[in-house]
């Protein structure tokens, strides 16, 4: 039984990622073809072709112009997918075309529906705009995760995991030790969990990007919209000091912390991770440091939750595990996803 909501938007690439060149990437067990035409336009299409299921960004497949050439036996695709050509006749079969897929390109990412064409719907992408603003300098990539995209979601949504396991980087004691908040907008499809620790140790990676030395005040405040888009605000500021009524912050420095969440598998996930800052916008050692700090973090999340997806994978049948306060928002998470997945049509479901 899949643990997958289908009819919805997932993130498979960064745009940069995608060029005039033949790229694919597994979304939800399905393996789809990217590329751009000449004149930039993106295309989403399944990477087998339908003669004999021939993957279309293996080689020697190939791109010619705006069509994909079938490196095995010459079946010929253009950017909508249908057949244009097949070897050896002049006819081409009528059920000659590729799945395609809705694609949308925003804040630096692209998004493709894995469900019914029919329900796509680009308004219900969830919107990360810290990502491109001339406002803040943006660090990116993406880890790969041999572990289930739930597992990764649980993480996310329970930060008490930064004091054990991400000390020395981003985990402080006052992390596990301050109450959060969960608030859930069943409406709008999104889980709030905060965190606002209002005299804490500095983690490195703060000191060392922001200069603050001592105590601060540090917030975290979770913004987190099934199934795929996590976002974590984080404010950063002397202790004591609090954003004006107007919602000005001067004396604060503000971090958004974006995942992009997107099963590849039922058993393997695309961890996309961005950070983005609204200091030192032209520092580039300061970007290098967050870069590969937070790449650090991304990497001991995804050891820990690799070894997770085996224990779960050989446990006993009947296993209870026990949830706390910290756990709220992503029992709620949890609540919401097996929801969505409640109300797509069957056949979807059992894709």
């Amino acid at each position: 039984m899949t643990t997958i909501p289908r009819d919805q938007w997932y993130v498979a690439a960064y745009g940069r990622e995608i060029g005039h060149d033949l790229f694919s990437r597994t979304i939800c067990g399905e393996s789809i073809l990217f590329w751009r035409t000449e004149a930039g336009q993106l295309t989403a299409m399944s990477d087998r072709c339908v003669h004999r299921r021939f993957p279309l960004s293996q080689a020697p497949s190939r791109l010619v112009g705006d069509s994909v050439v079938c490196g095995y036996h010459g079946f010929t695709y253009g950017a909508d997918g249908a057949c244009v050509a097949v070897p050896g006749q002049t006819r081409v079969p009528r059920t000659a075309r590729l799945r395609s897929y809705p694609v949308v390109e925003q804040d630096s990412f692209v998004w493709v529906w894995i469900g019914d064409p029919a329900r796509a719907d680009a308004t219900r992408i969830p919107r990360a705009p810290w990502l491109v603003s001339p406002d803040y300098t943006t660090v990116s990539g993406m880890e790969p995760l041999a572990a289930r995209f739930g597992l990764l979601v649980d993480n996310l949504l329970d930060l008490s995991h930064e004091t054990y396991l991400h000390g020395g980087y981003i985990g402080t004691p006052e992390v596990a030790s301050t109450p959060i908040t969960t608030e859930v907008d069943e409406a709008a499809g999104i889980v709030y969990v905060s965190r606002h620790m209002d005299d804490a140790e500095c983690p490195p990676f703060y000191a060392t990007s922001t200069g603050l030395t001592g105590r601060i005040a540090r917030w975290q405040d979770i913004e987190y919209t099934p199934p795929c888009l996590y976002k974590l605000h984080s404010r950063i500021a002397p202790v004591g000091s609090l954003p004006n009524p107007d919602g000005t912050d001067p004396d604060a420095f503000h971090v958004e912390v974006v995942y992009a969440i997107t099963p590849e598998t039922e058993h393997s996930t695309h961890d996309f991770w961005a950070v983005a800052r609204d200091f030192a916008l032209d520092d580039t050692s300061v970007s290098d440091f967050i870069a590969e700090q937070n790449r650090t973090v991304v990497l001991q999340d995804v050891a820990a939750l690799d070894v997770l997806e085996q224990v779960i994978a050989t446990e006993p049948a009947g296993y209870q595990e026990l949830s706390i306060n910290i756990d709220t928002g992503g029992l709620a998470a949890r609540r919401m996803l097996a929801a969505m997945l409640r109300q797509e049509p069957a056949t979807a479901a059992a894709r």
